[in-house]
């Protein structure tokens, strides 16, 4: 009997058991129970983060649009904004790489396609054909530092996400050139999330076929894109036991889907069949002839170009360089590999080395996450000392040659005599934005500088050949008065030697603006503008 008391009781204890599994059942389909789907879920597959941090990074991105006034350098105009200028309004200027087709249309044929929505819609003014392409730029820049974070959260925990976020968002380089229109500026947002689809471990949003899209994009809107990607791909390749599936099913497609609709792009505003990224690193790494523009030590970047860009944030960095984990070790091979590889190369430039900025702040991360007594000291000096220099090189340096764009365009909309009105800047080439901070058929010139692409061993360019002796220059050129522009443009520190020449032309002095406190070379303190009084003469007369 006990036995079959003992039955008994595992019996009903077996129906109890059933009955609260059944219960847990009912409870987990009714929607009162069931727990709330994750971020990705509630957002979709474009950001997947949580709506407040996403909501943040847009609006400091777009505040950084418009506190970044200056100017960086011509290429953030001149191959973008003025080129699409001239593909929709039919008027502006095309620099030497456009005829000699080293540059592709992909890129400007993004702001291009904003500048006709923007003219059929009757709202083609000047500051929406300035500010619009930059907002654009801003919102990229916002979801490529949201896939850092998110990429980060999946290798890591929310806890170094927001340490390397933090990094991310504080940084003086990225604020100052992450808004601006440069093709540096696309390659670092699409490396970013093509890194966020890479096949890291511990990765959950790897995806071979998004992030070599990516890839391919960015060599097409600047061939030198895929230096970074030469170890990071190498690895993939063999890390894959598939090797052969990976060419054929993925890499060779989409290497061939994006090279074709870049050359269907060119052809149709070329006129012919063009491959222009070969005509780019033909020019720019087989020929080197980017020494035209200037040369520097191979240790350039080593010695001043990479502690630059890194500025406070490099303490951290070779701090989180001993911290990390070797599965990290990828990205710090990919950063040295491209220091190396653009060290070879003559002609170096801070905004070259911008796409891997991003890979070191994974490292700083990985810093002020293990610090533990001085992390709020560091913090503050990051935050501090970054925001200091984001604000002046954004707000102060270089400011000059912006505003006085805006000085011309207040003479376009705002003059009677706008007919008779022409302009010279008589400055290093290509110092000032064009046509498309104008948006006015206004006649302007510049000092011209293209390279020579003869060989010859002792050549000058206008702009050269102006330097050497400005007043004479000036006096061959305008030898007949009815040639003169009624305005000048011109740094302070021309002023003095072409003084003679301003007097005797009935020039006058009507605005001045602070260009930047640290002048060097042919580039003064400020800029000044010129204007042909030509009623002061005639009553001489």
């Amino acid at each position: 009997m006990e036995q079959v008391g003992g039955n008994g009781r595992l019996f009903f204890r077996g129906l109890q058991n059933r009955s609260h599994e059944k219960m847990k059942l009912r409870k987990r389909k009714s929607t009162l129970y069931l727990s709330p789907p994750n971020s990705s879920e509630r957002s979709g597959d474009l950001l997947g983060e949580n709506i407040y941090l996403v909501l943040f990074t847009i609006a400091l991105r777009i505040c950084n649009c418009f506190l970044v006034q200056t100017s960086f350098v011509p290429d953030e105009y001149w191959q973008s904004l003025e080129v699409a200028h001239h593909m929709v309004f039919n008027y502006g200027y095309l620099t030497w790489e456009w005829t000699e087709r080293l540059r592709g249309y992909t890129y400007p044929l993004i702001f291009a396609s904003i500048y006709k929505i923007l003219h059929l819609l009757g709202k083609d003014s000047v500051q929406l054909l300035i500010w619009i392409p930059r907002l654009a730029q801003a919102l990229l820049s916002a979801v490529a530092d949201i896939r850092l974070y998110s990429l980060m959260k999946q290798l890591e925990n929310q806890q170094m996400a927001k340490w390397v976020f933090f990094c991310q968002l504080c940084s003086w380089f990225t604020w100052y050139c992450c808004t601006r229109t440069l093709t540096n500026t696309m390659e670092t947002v699409l490396t970013i999330i093509a890194l966020f689809y890479y096949p890291l471990e511990g990765s959950k949003s790897m995806n071979s076929v998004k992030y070599s899209s990516l890839v391919a994009l960015a060599f097409i809107i600047r061939p030198t894109a895929v230096i970074p990607w030469i170890p990071l791909v190498f690895r993939h390749f063999w890390q894959e036991q598939k090797k052969l599936d990976l060419i054929l099913y993925q890499f060779l497609p989409i290497g061939f889907i994006t090279l074709s609709l870049s050359l269907i792009i060119d052809r149709g505003f070329f006129g012919q069949w063009t491959l222009v990224q070969y005509n780019f690193l033909k020019f720019n790494v087989l020929q080197n002839l980017g020494t035209f523009y200037g040369s520097h030590p191979w240790h350039w970047y080593f010695s001043q170009g990479f502690p630059a860009v890194l500025g406070t944030h490099l303490p951290f960095f070779i701090h989180g360089c001993f911290l990390a984990p070797k599965r990290y070790r990828i990205l710090l091979v990919t950063v040295l590999w491209t220091l190396l590889v653009y060290s070879m190369l003559s002609h170096k430039e801070f905004r070259f080395i911008y796409p891997v900025l991003p890979f070191c702040m994974v490292f700083c991360g990985y810093s002020l996450n293990h610090l533990k007594t001085w992390k709020k000291p560091a913090l503050s000096f990051l935050f501090l000392s970054n925001m200091l220099l984001a604000f002046y090189t954004g707000l102060v340096h270089q400011r000059g040659t912006l505003d006085v764009m805006t000085h011309i365009q207040e003479l376009c909309y705002n003059n009677p005599n706008i007919s008779s009105a022409s302009v010279f800047i008589m400055m290093p080439c290509h110092s000032t934005p064009y046509y498309s901070h104008v948006h006015y058929p206004l006649p302007m010139r510049f000092l011209q500088c293209p390279p020579d692409l003869t060989g010859k061993s002792q050549y000058l360019d206008e702009a050269d050949i102006f330097y050497l002796n400005p007043l004479n220059w000036l006096y061959r050129e305008f030898h007949n008065d009815s040639t003169l522009p009624t305005h000048l443009i011109i740094f302070s520190i021309l002023e003095e030697e072409i003084s003679a020449f301003l007097i005797s032309s009935s020039y006058e002095r009507t605005a001045v603006f602070f260009h930047t406190h640290l002048p060097e070379g042919r580039t003064g303190s400020h800029i000044y503008v010129y204007e042909r009084k030509l009623k002061r003469k005639l009553n001489r007369s």
